[in-house]
């Protein structure tokens, strides 16, 4: 399988990744979720306007970390045997989550589904005040200059845990049969989620965002979204004067750092011509996953839609939990 930019096949089976991993990385985590137990959630759960007959639609909202009201889309199935598995969904970067009627299928099959709006990236507006700004481009670096605490992406990982948190607690599911999914940011925020709630079962990745910031920035294919790391440097620091400073302050939200923590099966998807993800930036997280391990690879394929993989995680997840 060769590849014309990234490294050869063989060589990504034991790549173990490039950008720095911070000394207190563990005690950082610690502390975020420390931060994040305290904050009351104040879950709400309102009506959706869409509806379907074998299922409740609702909007949740909850408060994160920085005192941020969080938006993620819910379908319940109207009846279980008892407790039942939950998904939980992430989307791609700068998007939204996905309509009501992509969300039906595991609702049709007794799951509760959970989907996620990332906070300032959010496409999701209502006519009541509860912070629906956003912001497209830079969130990789947002937070950088004013400190670890304060990367936006430290916020949005702990918002996947507090989803998690919050499923789980819902009477119809078994917090024991919960799986997460997502392609490009939502693959990258799947992983955080089982690592930042090693109780997750099962977490289906397609091509993960937010790996291995060092290298991506290294091959200097200039595209979009790693294209913010250069632009960083070219607006706060020209020179590279801070340039071990920087990487191994983003190495704190590097999702190849927290990958070993998660214990659920991982299920992978990565096409070998991905110049948006590169290939090694994504089994730098996958290869320091020590839990149970599966990769899917495509080739021919870059940051596409891959043939089959959606029907494929559907398949996996029903038949996992």
């Amino acid at each position: 399988m060769p590849l014309a930019f990234d490294l050869p096949f063989e060589a990504l089976q034991t790549y173990q990744g490039t950008n720095p991993r911070p000394d207190d990385f563990d005690e950082y985590w610690a502390k975020a979720l420390a931060e994040l137990a305290g904050v009351d959630a104040e879950v709400e759960l309102v009506p959706a306007e869409f509806t379907v007959p074998f299922a409740r639609t609702e909007h949740l909202y909850f408060t994160g970390t920085g005192g941020a009201r969080v938006h993620a889309k819910v379908v319940r199935p109207l009846t279980t045997d008892g407790p039942a598995p939950a998904v939980l969904m992430f989307h791609g970067y700068g998007g939204e989550s996905p309509k009501w009627t992509d969300l039906l299928g595991y609702a049709a099959r007794g799951f509760t589904i959970a989907a996620l709006d990332v906070r300032e990236q959010v496409g999701y507006v209502d006519n009541l005040p509860r912070g629906s700004a956003f912001n497209l481009k830079h969130h990789v670096v947002d937070g950088l200059d004013a400190g670890p605490e304060h990367l936006l992406y430290r916020h949005v990982f702990l918002d996947t845990r507090r989803l998690f948190d919050i499923v789980s607690d819902f009477e119809e599911v078994d917090p024991d049969r919960v799986a997460t999914t997502g392609w490009s940011q939502g693959g990258g925020l799947s992983l955080v989620a089982a690592a930042l709630a090693p109780q997750v079962k099962l977490a289906a990745t397609v091509f993960p965002f937010l790996c291995d910031y060092q290298r991506a920035w290294e091959m200097s294919l200039e595209k979009a979204p790693y294209d913010e790391i250069t632009t960083w440097f070219k607006k706060r620091d020209p020179q590279h004067l801070r340039e071990r400073e920087v990487f191994t302050r983003l190495g704190y939200v590097d999702v190849q750092h927290l990958a070993a923590r998660i214990q659920g099966r991982v299920e992978m998807f990565v096409g070998l011509e991905d110049k948006t993800c590169p290939p090694s930036t994504q089994f730098a997280a996958y290869n320091r996953i020590t839990a149970p391990k599966n990769l899917h690879i495509y080739p021919d394929f870059g940051h596409d839609d891959l043939p089959g993989a959606m029907d494929r995680i559907y398949t996996l997840i029903g038949e996992g939990l």
